[in-house]
């Protein structure tokens, strides 16, 4: 899709303070976000959010060329960061509305630990909380973050992960065999989504079936 927004906002700081934790997201001190993210990075949070249409479509993002890593890439709805005093809760919905212009209730599925290095002189090293929700229109993306997007279905996802996995974030690779193991069918469910084990997919298109 083409970026047609007039909010063209500087929302991203290399000296944004970032939280730094520990594997069981205990708060250890503080840090600029261009520090926790040098060379094989330091653990901090982070939060994925991944947003379904009533189709049951998930909304991806192609990162913005200037990204200092993993430049247009394409990956999950949203990602970032909450800051120093700031829930998740808080951040989740400050950077929804910040990249795309949207507000969604969200509903935790997990939280799990990686590190992936993009170059010599940078890496994600994160504990991130993974979130899904539900919108019924299309987003209004600011284009300093986010260089395209696209509604896709979960089968087709699949598909360009088995054939182009290249092209696709590090973390939402990750996250998005979690969604699709079944482990999280329960919380999935809420936003109208019946994925089967052999990943035959179906979509509510009950407009209840959103994430309270």
């Amino acid at each position: 899709m083409s970026i047609q927004t007039s909010s063209a906002a500087v929302v991203s700081f290399d000296s944004e303070p970032l939280i730094i934790v520990d594997e069981h997201d205990h708060v250890l001190g503080h840090d600029s976000k261009a520090a926790l993210h040098r060379g094989s990075g330091t653990l901090h949070r982070a939060f994925s959010i991944f947003l379904f249409n009533p189709q049951g479509e998930v909304l991806l993002q192609q990162r913005s060329g200037q990204k200092a890593l993993w430049p247009a890439f394409w990956s999950n709805t949203c990602c970032s960061h909450p800051r120093r005093g700031e829930t998740y809760e808080i951040a989740t919905q400050r950077r929804l509305e910040e990249e795309l212009g949207v507000s969604a209730d969200l509903a935790f599925t997990h939280r799990f630990q990686y590190q992936a290095q993009y170059d010599e002189a940078g890496a994600e090293h994160e504990l991130c909380s993974v979130y899904v929700g539900r919108i019924d229109r299309d987003p209004n993306p600011n284009p300093l973050e986010v260089a395209d997007w696209r509604w896709i279905s979960p089968n087709a996802l699949d598909q360009w992960l088995s054939e182009r996995p290249e092209t696709l974030t590090p973390w939402f690779k990750l996250e998005w065999e979690a969604l699709r193991s079944g482990r999280h069918a329960q919380i999935l469910s809420g936003v109208g989504l019946e994925w089967s084990a052999d990943h035959t997919d179906s979509a509510s298109l009950d407009p209840s079936a959103v994430v309270g």
